[in-house]
């Protein structure tokens, strides 16, 4: 059955979201099978499957959101980015994810390729994610768009207003949803729909959450997207940064206390970067639902 992911937040109670990410192998690709198939008896209302930088990803994405959607029955969500791609090749993965059965997109500008630092507009394609939006929308209404909203700024772009121009822009050109960044402080995202209600924005935003599982893959992540872990929350994982169960622990219980501050507060759902693992946020998501 399709669905518009937009139509799940009109529903009551919050929705559940996981994000996943194409293996680059057919063994990563089944034992990612298996964690879906161990979620999946969560009741998400919706899962993602990113985009790797440059497309390189693109057959993956394509063929494990068809098959999440097809073998599981659970509404899928592909990543479109415009790395790589220009607009006739923008045209043809568009026309293939509608034969497809997949009304769902995450549309991204996307990050720079492996070794790059900088992005590169493709000849005759898109450099931001509001010309990638509007190109989507100029074919029609058949897909639902959600797009990337960054409560501490984009790693390119620190200024929070500019920021926020920039998401308005986004959401002006046919965005039905707004997935934020991930965050470890809620006393970011809060201002940040508070911003974004006054610059006229009124899709649902959902709060983006990553479990902390490992303190040097974190820390990475936040280097590269330009997130900040509390210094209570790091002090807590720098106390224990050989003992893994320690910091999953630590990472699960910060994790459940933001979520039920954010569902109090009435947030639209909750979006989990799995990483591909699901012990995490099956543990948070069973602690919620109690």
């Amino acid at each position: 059955m399709n669905m518009y992911i937009r139509d799940l937040f009109s529903r009551d109670g919050p929705v559940f979201s996981f994000e996943f990410f194409p293996p680059k192998t057919d063994q990563g690709e089944q034992a990612l099978l298996a964690t879906i198939e161990r979620l999946r008896a969560l009741d998400p209302g919706f899962v993602s499957v990113t985009y790797g930088a440059g497309g390189s990803t693109r057959e993956r994405t394509i063929g494990l959101v068809t098959r999440i959607k097809a073998q599981y029955g659970i509404e899928a969500m592909a990543h479109l980015t415009c790395v790589g791609h220009d607009r006739n090749e923008i045209a043809t993965i568009l026309e293939r994810l509608e034969g497809h059965g997949i009304q769902n997109i995450m549309a991204l500008r996307g990050d720079p390729p492996q070794g790059e630092t900088t992005f590169v507009r493709t000849e005759n394609g898109f450099g931001y994610a509001s010309e990638l939006v509007r190109f989507i929308r100029t074919r029609g209404d058949q897909f639902c768009l959600g797009g990337a909203g960054y409560p501490e700024g984009h790693v390119e772009c620190r200024e929070l207003a500019l920021d926020m121009d920039h998401l308005r822009q986004k959401v002006e050109a046919g965005l039905d949803f707004v997935v934020t960044q991930l965050f470890f402080d809620n006393r970011d995202y809060f201002p940040f729909v508070e911003r974004a209600r006054k610059a006229g924005i009124r899709v649902p935003i959902v709060p983006g959450i990553m479990p902390i599982t490992n303190l040097a893959q974190i820390q990475r992540f936040t280097k590269l997207c330009g997130a900040r872990i509390p210094p209570p929350l790091l002090d807590r994982l720098l106390a224990a940064p050989d003992d893994e169960q320690a910091v999953r622990a630590i990472g699960i219980a910060h994790a459940t206390a933001q979520c039920r501050e954010l569902l109090d507060a009435g947030v639209p759902g909750i979006h989990f970067y799995t990483l591909n693992q699901s012990l995490a946020t099956a543990a948070i998501v069973s602690e919620l639902r109690k």
